[in-house]
């Protein structure tokens, strides 16, 4: 109490204010006599005239070392050695008491700190006293504030920091610089994914500093900005030493669908796939692999980009070179289909030279089909050149051409007027299809199915499946046609004789016909034994749905019927129904009216016995 007597005392005769009695009452609190030393002197001001509070800070500021507004904590200050001792050491700073700090704080392995009493060395002040009066110093702190300073200074000349990465954390690493932390995301550790980060760890290294905030203490920093930018260096040095057409060696980095990267000493370069072999390469790792070295020629460099383009197969012959001369147009050659498309074959005539099947030239006969149905890759198949153009290289091929024309095969072998044999493989509205040797197809127009019958009446003649008889009228073999007919072979057809007695018979006349042939669609019937013949269809049968039944008649049967007209080749159509039809009308104007009340039995019955008598 006889120091905050002292104090009480000194401050009364100084006539300071209330405010800084209560200042040196709260210090007094902490400890009573390192505060009595502080103002010990405080009763020589009492002789002054009217003391001023800006006396008393500046006397205080100069019994605490001189440090100004700033007062001595959150400073980096330069303390002496006095003692070590308990693996402490004690350390002045200046102020009233002396600090101590820990010696592991000055240790940098195996525990050696290198200290030495009478020693000077670097604190950070934070606090000028402690509850036991001794001042609160920090190695660790004051050797990151230096940091945080040089950090500062490089990162805005924008230059490298040497660290340590010597720990892991969420998402990188954390980086000793020099005492300050730094965090490394994953994703600047290095140009490419590392699997394993042990081989950088606790090795001295060059860093960028990508941001840098004091106030929160955080800094981030890149390896890989550095690693990029000694790579640009080296790159263009590399390069300036390397020309187009130069040819180097190089070991395989990479395989990728495309290509593959090849290391030629610190720089990549690009190996396509198209430039690998004249020949078709489906996947690079069918002629190389990783780790391989091989011999490649540079293509091309863009000093822009700093990218290289290689090439293999520019170090052999060129097999386009004279392909004009060697495969003339015309020439048929074997080759290997390589290649299947929508639009065509690929076929390897020779190794490194492809033509194309378009799938146009692959078949005669099959239209709009896939090639994949025509032929099979690996396939050996026999071709016929079409074009040849050396410039960019490609050859037409023609598959079909290798096979012969089906069409001329065809004429050779079936002239007109032969007969042959074939089944019913489509109906339209004009005709019928028939498949003939060869894998062709012949058509029968409606006209020609048979006599005297045409239209949908002629094509329900037939059904698809069938297997029917025709005679060649016609091959067009540049149109790719053959005309058949099928009437041309039936029984009775029109001749010079056959026309004439056609030509006593008369529209509207009533003859005696007998039945040649009983049809789905109707009789084929001929007048008298050697008469013209025609035909009755089966909705000319008779009036009744049940009479129109060609199944009621059989061959040699004979009956009337009326002449109802003559087709183009003047073979008469008849019909039982008109017959029918006309018989009716005359029995009716002779003998009643449908209006007298007579049916039709009693006319015909009248009709019957008039005639009978």
């Amino acid at each position: 109490m006889a120091a905050f007597g002292l104090l009480q005392n000194s401050a009364l005769l100084a006539r300071q204010p209330l405010q800084s009695c209560r200042e040196a009452e709260k210090d007094l609190g902490k400890n009573p006599w390192p505060v009595a030393n502080k103002y010990r002197n405080y009763s020589s001001m009492a002789s002054e005239a009217n003391p001023t509070r800006d006396d008393f800070e500046a006397l205080l500021n100069e019994q605490l070392g001189g440090a100004g507004d700033q007062g001595f904590e959150g400073r980096v200050v330069m303390g002496t050695i006095t003692a070590i001792e308990n693996g402490m050491a004690v350390i002045d700073v200046g102020l009233k008491s002396e600090g101590r700090v820990s010696l592991k704080e000055f240790a940098r392995g195996d525990d050696d700190h290198g200290l030495t009493v009478g020693g000077e060395v670097e604190v950070y002040v934070d606090r000028v006293e402690n509850s036991d009066g001794e001042a609160m110093l920090s190695r660790d702190r004051a050797r990151r504030e230096a940091a945080w300073d040089k950090l500062e200074s490089e990162f805005g000349e924008s230059a490298r920091v040497e660290g340590r990465i010597f720990g892991r954390v969420k998402g990188g690493f954390t980086v000793d610089l020099d005492g300050a932390v730094a965090f490394l995301p994953g994703s600047q550790v290095d140009i490419r994914p590392v699997r394993d980060v042990a081989p950088l760890m606790d090795v001295p290294q060059p860093f960028q500093i990508l941001k840098m905030d004091r106030r929160r203490g955080n800094i981030v920093v890149s390896r890989r900005a550095v690693l990029e930018e000694t790579r640009a260096e080296q790159r263009s040095e590399l390069i300036d030493k390397l020309a187009e057409g130069q040819v180097i060696e190089g070991v395989v980095k990479n395989i990728t669908d495309y290509g593959a990267f090849v290391d030629l000493g610190g720089i990549d370069g690009l190996l396509h796939v198209t430039d690998m072999s004249y020949k078709r390469v489906n996947h690079p790792s069918e002629l190389i692999e990783i780790g391989q070295t091989v011999k490649v020629q540079i293509v091309r460099i863009n000093q822009e980009t700093q990218r290289i383009s290689l090439g293999m197969k520019q170090l052999e012959s060129d097999p386009w070179d004279g392909v004009a001369a060697k495969y003339p147009i015309g020439a048929k050659l074997s080759g290997t289909v390589t290649n299947i498309t929508e639009y065509g074959a690929f076929v390897e005539i020779e190794s490194g030279i492809e033509g194309l099947v378009h799938v146009s030239e692959m078949s005669w006969t099959k239209k709009n089909v896939h090639p994949g149905k025509i032929v099979s890759t690996s396939q050996e198949v026999d071709v016929l050149v079409l074009e040849v153009d050396s410039e960019k290289r490609r050859i037409s091929l023609g598959l079909k051409q290798a096979m012969g024309n089906p069409w001329e095969e065809f004429a050779d072998k079936f002239p007109v007027g032969a007969e042959v044999n074939g089944e019913v493989k489509n109906a339209t509205e004009f005709g019928l299809f028939i498949g003939l040797d060869g894998d062709v197809d012949g058509m029968v127009h409606m006209s020609d199915i048979a006599w005297g019958i045409s239209g949908e009446d002629a094509l329900a003649l037939h059904r698809k499946g069938e297997e029917v008889k025709a005679v060649v009228l016609d091959v067009d073999v540049d149109k790719e046609r053959i005309s058949l007919g099928m009437k041309q072979l039936e029984k009775g057809a029109p001749t010079a004789e056959g026309a004439s007695s056609a030509g006593s018979l008369k529209k509207g006349q009533t003859a005696t016909v007998t039945v040649l042939e009983v049809r789905d669609g109707g009789l084929e019937v001929q007048v008298g034994e050697d008469g013209a013949t025609g035909f009755i269809k089966r909705s000319d049968l008779g009036r009744d749905r049940d009479e129109q039944r060609p199944d009621r008649f059989q061959a040699g049967q004979k009956l009337d019927a009326m002449v109802t007209g003559f087709d183009r080749s003047k073979k008469p159509n008849f019909s039982v129904k008109a017959r029918q039809i006309a018989e009716e009308k005359e029995a009716v104007e002779q003998f009643g009216s449908s209006d007298s009340g007579a049916s039709l039995g009693d006319i015909l019955g009248a009709a019957l016995k008039k005639d009978e008598e």
